[in-house]
């Protein structure tokens, strides 16, 4: 675990948290997409990740993926999870982030977000003013200079289980939840 920029009210922060978001493509999965015989595409997740939506589930936070992909990918796994919140097919999630708050009835500092990428730049700097953020290891040299931790854990292979426990570990240092 890596932590860079982290605020020093994080633990205030954390017991606030209502819903941790998340990219998929890099996050959730290794970014890989995979191409059968008959061209359908498929992805590989990470059932630790999976345990760690759970474990966030057991304590009254939602779970949410905001993606540029189209929902036939991501929705069987989303649903397998029985995540709160999909947002697919967005293309600029910094601008969807008002939509979000609206749909989620929360607020900006209610919010972890996990990017790995450019596109989750805007998104991650508005969240983190007043919530937390989070990257993969592999996430993008810019990504990870923007964020609050960074994963010992490449995307797909954990990180998300990864920012559950460490959310987890704050919210305890952090007063009653």
């Amino acid at each position: 675990m890596v932590t860079r920029r982290c605020p020093p009210d994080a633990a205030r922060r954390a017991v606030r948290i209502a819903l941790v978001l998340t990219d998929n493509d890099g996050v959730l999965t290794d970014g890989v997409v995979y191409v059968g015989p008959g061209g359908e595409a498929m992805k590989a997740y990470s059932v630790r990740d999976g345990m760690g939506v759970e474990r966030l589930r057991e304590r009254g936070i939602a779970t949410g993926v905001i993606t540029r992909e189209q929902p036939d990918l991501i929705a069987p796994r989303a649903a397998k999870l029985a995540l709160r919140h999909l947002w697919a097919g967005v293309r600029d999630k910094h601008a969807q982030l008002g939509r979000i708050l609206e749909e989620a009835a929360i607020g900006l500092d209610q919010i972890v977000y996990i990017g790995d990428d450019v596109n989750d730049l805007g998104i991650l700097e508005a969240v983190g003013e007043v919530g937390l953020t989070a990257a993969p290891a592999d996430a993008m040299p810019q990504v990870r200079d923007a964020v609050h931790y960074i994963c010992d854990a490449p995307g797909g292979r954990g990180a998300f289980r990864e920012v559950a426990e460490w959310l987890l570990r704050l919210r305890t240092q952090g007063g009653p939840s």
